[in-house]
């Protein structure tokens, strides 16, 4: 990499990086740090909305300028967690005060442009993602079989 694009890079970087301690650090009252995301969380569904967009945004962007595929799959599950539960009443929104998906997206960023971790390919994570959806899937047909039995019985 030259220097002209290890300049641009630094720069966008710098904005990532901007955005992201909006979002997640800003602000501070008696030592305990936040930012936007939970006080849009307040806001159902325009908040949430709000948050997960600008979130993606900053993954697309980097993943648009060289991220690997792992290091951008890690930083989706990160905002895919933050918007997750986030959208959970009352429990999402001292979770968002807490879980700052966007600072260990940079993080991450850091460690992937800086010391190169994160390289390659995500198909392994995304095959572990997969055995656990279906797991998951597995346990929920069992229960509501069990349910079923269950009713069955009752009549």
């Amino acid at each position: 990499m030259d220097a002209f694009q290890r300049s641009r890079l630094d720069n966008e970087f710098r904005w990532v990086e901007k955005v992201s301690t909006l979002m997640d650090s800003k602000f501070s009252i008696g030592g305990f740090r936040f930012g936007l995301d939970p006080i849009l969380g307040l806001f159902p569904i325009v908040g949430q909305g709000i948050s997960f967009a600008t979130a993606l945004l900053l993954v697309l962007m980097m993943y648009r300028h060289g991220a690997s595929s792992k290091l951008a799959t890690k930083m989706l599950l990160n905002v895919m967690l933050d918007a997750g539960i986030g959208a959970i009443p009352i429990l999402g929104n001292v979770f968002d005060f807490f879980f700052k998906a966007n600072k260990k997206n940079i993080r991450l960023l850091k460690a992937y442009h800086y010391e190169g971790k994160h390289q390659g390919s995500a198909k392994n994570i995304l095959a572990f993602i997969f055995i656990l959806l279906l797991l998951f899937c597995v346990f929920v047909f069992y229960l509501l079989w069990v349910a079923g039995q269950w009713l069955i019985g009752l009549f």
